[in-house]
């Protein structure tokens, strides 16, 4: 009987992380649960906690079957440990899920500050490339013929431009080139890279998109999907989650739409 795969989650104390993780553990994977457990000052709004964190690592069975690691994902040397912790405690890696984010703006992009521009460029895409660096070489160390996955979350903003919000689009725009080209170099290996764009999840973050828009409510932003309602994080996951399965050997270099059909209008 084969080993059970083993994924790293990024950002996965809540919202699409925590789901994610949650939607492989069901699955039967062994997991690394990575995230920052501390407010960024950049950032309009409080972050995951270590409590958070801990809890989605008991959901996922603890001890033997998942562990968590506080780490940002601008780090280098905590995403390496953090790869490294999941060689030695599971023995391998199969998969690397980059859900790590965060959103804000509010000033056109003219007008947009230093601060809001390297937060969210080095959360949301220099991160996506830091856990690149830090697991491909692991995915890589599987002998062929591998199933090794790489995922990341981009968004709809990826493809529809949100006005005052334009550090955030561009970050999510180039997560989509990266993954694309490291599916052209991963292909002849055997592993997979793939990006998916999430419409308006129901998450912390949409709530911080809600107050840069001034809306009341961030269940609002469901006038521009054509299904009724917000996407969940479980929704979100459950295509992650098959992206890091065998099921998807077939699939990479796409970016794949779970928006309720925002971008379809």
């Amino acid at each position: 009987m084969s080993p059970p795969p083993v994924a790293i989650v990024t950002g996965g104390a809540r919202g699409i992380g925590a789901a994610t993780a949650a939607a492989l553990a069901a699955a039967g994977w062994r997991l690394v649960v990575v995230d920052r457990c501390e407010d960024d000052p950049a950032l309009a709004y409080p972050l995951a906690t270590r409590a958070d964190l801990d809890g989605v690592v008991a959901a996922c069975g603890g001890d033997d079957r998942a562990v968590g690691v506080v780490a940002d994902v601008r780090d280098q040397a905590a995403l390496d440990a953090a790869v490294a912790e999941a060689i030695a405690r599971f023995g391998r890696l199969d998969a690397a899920v980059a859900a790590a984010g965060a959103i804000h703006g509010g000033a056109p992009a003219w007008a947009t500050d230093d601060a809001t521009w390297e937060a969210m460029v080095g959360i949301n895409l220099e991160g996506v490339w830091r856990l690149s660096r830090a697991a491909v070489p692991a995915l890589l160390a599987s002998a062929p013929p591998r199933r090794g996955r790489f995922v990341a979350v981009a968004s709809a903003g990826a493809s529809v431009g949100l006005p005052l919000l334009t550090a955030y689009t561009a970050a999510k725009a180039g997560v989509v080139g990266l993954v694309r080209s490291l599916a052209a170099e991963l292909g002849p290996e055997g592993v997979t890279a793939n990006a998916i764009a999430p419409g308006s999840t129901d998450t912390s973050m949409l709530t911080a998109s809600a107050e840069v828009y001034g809306l009341a409510s961030s269940d609002e932003f469901a006038v521009h999907h054509l299904l009724q309602g917000l996407v969940t994080a479980d929704q979100v996951a459950a295509l992650v989650a098959w992206l890091c399965s065998e099921a998807s050997g077939a699939v990479t270099g796409a970016l794949l739409p779970v928006d309720a059909g925002m971008t379809a209008r």
